[in-house]
């Protein structure tokens, strides 16, 4: 009696091996010169005719015999197939995660979808929006979102001023020289809001999903070591549909 993890391990190049074997066999019944033979002898009209050598051509391929390699074949895949999938029905453990029953009696198919699904979750929060760093964040309550202390930067103005380089004379205009002097006018508050997670919760998600990930190839692996009883269901199969 085999494990159930040792069945799985077989299931896919009995599987394969057997594809290959019904192409073949399909293929080669296709071929109507490898079913045919023939045999042929000449004898002349009389006896100083021309003499022939007896021709002949052996079948090759016998088609009953065929049906029954292929009823073998496919015997060894339905049996290990029944084996693994009955031993499915009973296959079964707890998700233990630090050292709690997350999920109890889980079927071993199921922990394989779980497992396949948690890798995709495990990408999905390793990508998730973290708060800029370089910033201090608050959580506000009343925008429910998290903010920065607010920020107050000077609004300026350029206002133009002029510059007397010379003063007027009798015979010549004053030289004046314009330039533009930054002037505050007013004050800016800023608070930056962002919907984005901190690091740490971040860190906190990706921890729980690697902890449930490893909890459920635990479980999976335990469930897959229950022993697998032969199950031979293809024998049943092929009396009934080539006996």
């Amino acid at each position: 009696m085999a494990r159930l993890n040792q069945i799985i391990a077989v299931e896919k190049g009995i599987k394969s091996a057997s594809f290959q074997e019904i192409s073949e066999a399909h293929h080669v019944l296709q071929k109507p010169t490898l079913l045919s033979g023939i045999a042929r002898t000449y004898r002349p009209k009389d006896e100083e005719g021309e003499q022939f050598p007896p021709e002949s051509t052996r079948v090759q391929v016998r088609a009953e015999e065929v049906v029954r390699q292929t009823g073998e074949v496919l015997t060894r895949l339905f049996d290990v197939t029944a084996t693994k999938d009955w031993a499915n029905c009973k296959a079964r453990a707890d998700v233990m995660v630090d050292g709690n029953v997350l999920l109890k009696d889980v079927p071993a198919t199921y922990l394989l979808f779980l497992e396949k699904q948690i890798v995709d979750l495990h990408t999905f929060v390793k990508k998730l929006p973290v708060l800029d760093a370089a910033e201090t964040w608050e959580y506000d309550a009343s925008a429910d979102t998290w903010a920065t202390e607010p920020v107050q930067t000077v609004k300026t103005k350029k206002v133009p001023r002029n510059h007397v380089k010379a003063e007027a004379t009798d015979k010549h205009p004053a030289q004046v020289e314009v330039y533009h002097e930054d002037v505050v006018v007013g004050f800016w508050r800023t608070v930056k809001f962002s919907g984005a997670l901190p690091a740490k919760r971040v860190n906190e998600l990706l921890e729980r999903v690697e902890k449930l990930q490893q909890a459920v190839k635990f479980a999976r692996e335990e469930a897959n070591s229950m022993e697998a009883e032969d199950q031979k269901i293809g024998g049943k199969v092929f009396h009934y549909l080539f006996g």
